[in-house]
């Protein structure tokens, strides 16, 4: 499919070049092209590396799902930068852009020109991104990382699994969080750093932002880390609320959590208010922590015989904050989902229309629009560029 029709949205009129070969490059830049940008991505003659990793939409394996959703709405433009030309072709849309993100590894950047001092002294009012595992400076800033390690080096890593699934798997070894879940919050930061460079630009010019996944991904466990200071060391055993979190239903799970007396109350309500919960310790919240796992034990073998939607719908009335854990079909077909518009159809190239997420947010209470599928390679005209 090729992107021909250009979006409206905040950032409609600005351009984003990126050069991807991981996730967090290439998400942060289709976060900036489902705002309105229009986003070019430059790949070599094979391919971006993306494009050939599972799983794949199609029986022959051409379709990947990850390469699909990261690159909707761009087009492709095949530029070798290792050679003179290729080199030559990056300089004219750098010329002509707002944003270059970029993840080249940093022995490779000097030899394509893409070294920050380079780029800053041909092009002094592009917002020049670099997103990297470890960033571009410090002692880490040449190593590469798959996403597993980024999330054990997080921190993490450390702590899953935890909550239900540690006390049905108690000797399950660390893992991570299934796919490129710290890729994607370095994407994420990678896009916001873009953001406020270009808002900065009318007065500060062009700008270099350093964008580290570890550093991104360690906002998350940022609690973890807080407590560090005070000598507590989390583990994946202890990470959980001390009742509720996940609780199996009968033919579902919802996801359970009281903060508020009021809550608590409603909670009570909702299981029949058996004489276990009406005893008068249990009216004081620290109390309520320590008999945890009992109360936890009470709860699921009360909705271990009732459905889900029961639940979820009896609960909601009296304030009990729990919602259903949905597949991603459920999800996709969800009647909610459909008026918040999140998810838009479109076209991908040997397989036909699938629904896909826009974006994880809406911009003055409206949704986006996404324009169009994953590029064809080679899709965008050479000679819009002048080469």
């Amino acid at each position: 499919m090729s992107n021909t029709s250009l979006t409206t949205g905040p950032l409609s009129g600005l351009r984003v070049i990126v050069n991807a070969t991981g996730v967090a490059a290439l998400y942060a830049a289709r976060l900036l092209g489902t705002m309105g940008a229009e986003t070019i991505l430059l790949e070599p003659p094979a391919g971006c590396p993306l494009r050939r990793e599972g799983p794949f939409l199609d029986e022959a394996g051409q379709a990947s799902a990850l390469f699909a959703y990261l690159a909707a709405g761009a087009h492709s433009l095949i530029c070798e930068l290792d050679t003179d030309h290729g080199r030559a072709m990056l300089g004219g849309l750098l010329a002509q852009a707002d944003i270059f993100i970029d993840d080249t590894v940093l022995a490779g950047r000097q030899a394509s020109g893409l070294d920050e001092a380079a780029v800053a002294a041909r092009h002094p009012q592009l917002i020049h991104v670099s997103a990297l595992p470890f960033g571009a400076h410090g002692p880490k800033a040449h190593w590469t990382a798959e996403d597993i390690i980024l999330q054990h080096a997080s921190g993490e890593g450390n702590l899953l699994p935890n909550g239900l699934s540690i006390e049905l798997f108690p000797h399950r070894s660390p893992v991570k969080i299934h796919g490129h879940f710290a890729s994607l919050q370095g994407g994420l930061a990678a896009a916001l750093g873009a953001l406020a460079a270009l808002w900065a630009r009318p007065e500060q010019g062009g700008q270099y932002v350093d964008i580290s996944s570890q550093d991104a991904t360690l906002a998350v466990g940022a609690f973890a880390i807080q407590r560090l200071g005070d000598g507590s060391v989390e583990h994946r055993v202890e990470r959980s609320f001390r009742y509720g979190g996940v609780i199996p239903c009968a033919d579902g799970h919802v996801e359970l959590l009281t903060l508020e007396q009021r809550q608590w109350d409603g909670l009570v309500k909702l299981l029949g208010e058996p004489d276990w919960a009406l005893d008068p310790a249990l009216a004081d919240s620290l109390e309520r922590s320590r008999q945890g796992p009992a109360i936890n034990g009470h709860i699921r073998a009360w909705a271990g015989s009732r459905k889900v939607e029961d639940i979820v719908r009896e609960g909601q009335k009296l304030s009990v904050p729990l919602a259903k854990y949905y597949s991603p079909a459920e999800v996709v077909r969800d009647p909610h989902e459909r008026v918040r518009g999140l998810f838009q159809p479109v076209d991908v190239a040997g397989v036909g229309l699938l629904d896909m997420l826009v974006s994880p947010f809406h911009v003055d209470g409206a949704p986006l629009v996404l324009n169009g599928g994953p590029p064809v390679l080679g899709d965008y005209r050479r000679a819009t560029v002048g080469a």
